[in-house]
């Protein structure tokens, strides 16, 4: 059980012997220990931050499997009986970075499966989500050592159509949830600043929207000076069709027939999804081959390895916090989001206080007196939340349970988004990939490939955007804003 245990921790020279020589002592008893250690999360955030964490951990382990020490590994660990052979673009690193990424993308099909249909905390199925994090580990570990033992020939099919489908599918999410950032921060400033009228909220605003613009400009000339040099056909148009339609949509915006069906659009959306489009269109120029001599920084020397290392920690580090913020956004993707009540009142209204266990007089007369407050309107509904926490702390809790009455995001929805999200690391590290980029530590994304990527999904964007701006207009019975 230890050998198996330790196996996707092989990545790990320095605390791997450690690590397995634990893993090899995890008994019964132990793991008994280890898994109510790992207890049920109270908070549903420090549930997203643990479930991030994974996703994290697993992206570094499938980068590493790219570097040749790690193949070497394997080739130990499996006797030999994985013969690491680099034919062309199917190295045998592509296909590690598949197996470890379809096992994290195994793990939340079922976990999606398993929560669909779940409204709260109370539902006993929620503690899938929020808890027994000691077996999910043992579980994610085990589908890991499980897809070694899959064929070589189902990975490559896996990876050209299904991770590429997966992948595309997870960037257009995570364009259609930008443009409704930038809407939903925009229309929030402007509530704020009709319901207050506070100097604050108004330099808030206008200051964010010419702090972005500036930094678009800047970005802009940043790349026309070091990346668009005489030759580089690709970056200069890359460069000018994004200042292009930069200009348009900010054009299209603040045009009339778009202000008089939609008064909230303007230039604070704009702002964000051109320093975001432009941010993207850098880095595609910064990150394509130099074999044209167009990219400068692929040139520099000194501190190339660390630059590569720290290239590939922030972009996972990016993947996870995008992966984790899409997937509790449901506003977007037309489900419910955000905290959610149950109706007061009715049949099936259940509180803990009064029935989770017997109860004095007292406490069931203070119950009741806070439900008549809370329907008569004299009291926030939150108020029983916080009558929650003294019964949380006579019965030996440590937290607060924030999703009682209902829960902060699509348990199932969750899961989805992130098995996307394991489709396009899989695509990231392995797409373009060959022989001679696993020399030491292979660079994320230093492909034509990936850098095409970045570009059109800047178009995309824009689209997106662009056409979020003219829809009103142009189906006006569809968007009442009345």
């Amino acid at each position: 059980m230890g050998v198996l245990l330790s196996l996707p921790l092989l990545a790990l020279p320095s605390a791997g012997t450690f690590i397995a020589f634990a893993a090899s002592c995890c008994g019964a008893a132990s793991c008994s220990a280890l898994c109510s250690a790992c207890g049920k999360f109270q908070s549903s955030m420090a549930t997203r931050i643990a479930y991030a964490f994974f996703l994290l951990v697993n992206s570094l382990i499938s980068w590493l499997m790219l570097t040749p020490w790690a193949l070497k590994k394997l080739e130990h660990l499996t006797l030999d009986y994985m013969a690491i052979t680099c034919e062309g673009k199917q190295c045998y690193g592509y296909i590690a970075v598949q197996r470890i990424n379809f096992a994290l993308f195994i793990f939340h099909f079922f976990l999606s499966i398993l929560l669909l249909g779940v409204k709260s905390s109370k539902d006993t199925r929620a503690g899938l989500q929020n808890g027994f994090w000691g077996p999910k580990i043992i579980v994610w570990l085990i589908l890991i050592v499980l897809t070694f033992l899959i064929p070589e020939t189902f990975f490559q099919v896996w990876g050209q159509y299904f991770a590429f489908i997966g992948a595309m599918m997870f960037i257009l999410l995570g364009l259609i949830l930008l443009v409704d950032l930038a809407h939903t921060y925009a229309e929030y400033c402007l509530e704020r600043i009709e319901s207050t009228d506070s100097r604050g909220w108004r330099f808030l605003l206008i200051g964010s929207t010419l702090s972005m613009y500036t930094a678009s400009f800047a970005m802009t000339i940043i790349m026309y000076i070091f990346f668009a040099a005489s030759g580089c056909a690709m970056n200069q148009a890359a460069i000018t069709i994004n200042l292009i339609i930069l200009l348009l949509v900010s054009f299209i915006s603040v045009h009339p027939v778009v202000q008089d069906s939609n008064p909230k659009a303007g230039l604070a959306q704009s702002a964000m999804v051109a320093i975001y489009c432009t941010y993207l269109t850098l880095s595609a120029v910064s990150m394509e081959p130099d074999d044209k001599q167009c990219n400068p920084l692929i040139r520099a020397r000194g501190t190339r390895t660390a630059t590569v290392v720290l290239g590939a920690i922030v972009t996972m580090l990016t993947i996870a916090y995008t992966t984790t913020r899409a997937a509790t956004q449901g506003i977007a993707l037309g489900t419910s989001a955000g905290h959610t009540y149950s109706k007061l009142g009715s049949d099936d209204y259940e509180h803990g206080l009064v029935d989770q266990q017997p109860r004095s007089s007292r406490r069931e007369m203070r119950a009741e007196a806070l439900r008549a407050a809370v329907e008569a309107g004299s009291l926030p509904a939150n108020a029983l939340d916080d009558d929650d926490d003294d019964d949380s702390s006579v019965s030996g809790g440590d937290g607060k349970d924030d999703e009682r009455h209902g829960t902060q995001y699509n348990y199932a929805l969750f899961h989805i988004i992130f098995l996307l999200a394991t489709c396009w690391v899989a695509t990231l590290l392995s797409q373009n990939l060959e022989a001679n980029d696993t020399k030491d530590f292979a660079p994320v994304g230093r492909s034509y490939w990936a850098s095409w990527v970045k570009i059109g999904s800047a178009w995309v964007c824009y689209l997106i955007y662009g056409w979020s701006l003219v829809a009103p207009a142009v189906l006006p019975d569809r968007f009442d804003r009345t």
